[in-house]
C-alpha cells in the first residue's frame, strides 16, 4: 500500500466546469491565492510539494509561471518524450497516476501531493483508493464551459470544517464562491 495520500484542488461553477478553451473562464485574484498557499504550504520547511496535473493543463499554465514554482511539477501524458523533450528537466514526465505515485512514494521530500487537473485527471484521482481530500472551490454562478469536474460521491466523501480553510462567502467583483473540504469517509472494514 503506497503512503502517498492524494489531495484533489479545483474550482467549479454551478454547472461543475471548470474551464473552456484551454484556460479558466474567471478571473478570481483571491480563489489563485488559495490555490497557491494549499500547494505549497507545507509542515515541514526542509520538504516541498507535489502538483499532478494533465498535459492540456501544463499547456493551459501561461509560460511565465512554468512549471508552478516551489513545487515538484509531475505532467501526466500519454506523449511522454515528446513532453520530456519539451519540458524543462525539473519537470517530472509520467504515463499515468499510479507511475506519479510510485515516483512519489521514492521521494522522501515530498510533503503533500496535489492534483490540479484537468478533468481526466481529475477522474482518475477520484476513482483512486488513494484519494484522501477534494478541496473544491464552488462558484456561485454559471459559466459556458467545454471541460467538467467528475461528480463527487456521497457515499465516499462527506463535506468537512478544517482549520485554517474559510467557510464563509467570498466575493469578488460579481462573483461569490465557498471554499469547500470533501474527506474520504472511513470505510467500516477498516474501524
Amino acid at each position: 500500500m503506497s503512503k502517498v495520500s492524494l489531495n484533489i484542488i479545483a474550482a467549479t461553477c454551478q454547472n461543475m466546469g471548470i474551464g473552456a478553451n484551454g484556460t479558466l473562464p474567471w478571473r478570481l485574484k483571491k480563489e489563485m491565492v488559495h490555490f497557491y498557499s494549499m500547494t505549497t504550504k507545507v509542515k515541514d520547511s526542509t520538504k516541498i510539494n507535489a502538483v499532478i496535473m494533465g498535459r492540456k493543463t501544463w499547456d493551459s499554465i501561461p509560460g511565465k509561471y512554468r512549471p508552478l514554482n516551489n513545487r515538484v511539477n509531475i505532467v501526466l501524458t500519454r506523449q511522454v518524450d515528446t513532453v520530456k523533450k519539451e519540458a524543462p528537466n525539473d519537470v517530472v514526465v509520467l504515463p499515468g497516476l499510479d507511475e506519479a505515485i510510485s515516483y512519489i512514494n521514492g521521494q522522501e521530500d515530498i510533503e503533500s501531493t496535489w492534483v490540479i487537473g484537468g478533468s481526466f485527471v481529475y477522474k482518475a484521482a477520484m476513482e483512486h483508493p488513494n484519494l484522501y481530500k477534494i478541496y473544491l472551490t464552488e462558484i456561485q454562478k454559471t459559466f459556458k464551459c467545454d471541460t467538467f469536474f467528475p461528480n463527487i460521491d456521497k457515499q465516499l466523501f462527506q463535506l468537512v470544517d478544517e482549520e485554517g480553510i474559510q467557510k464563509d462567502r467570498q466575493t469578488e467583483g460579481d462573483i461569490d464562491y465557498y471554499f469547500r473540504v470533501y474527506k474520504r469517509k472511513v470505510s467500516e472494514e477498516f474501524c
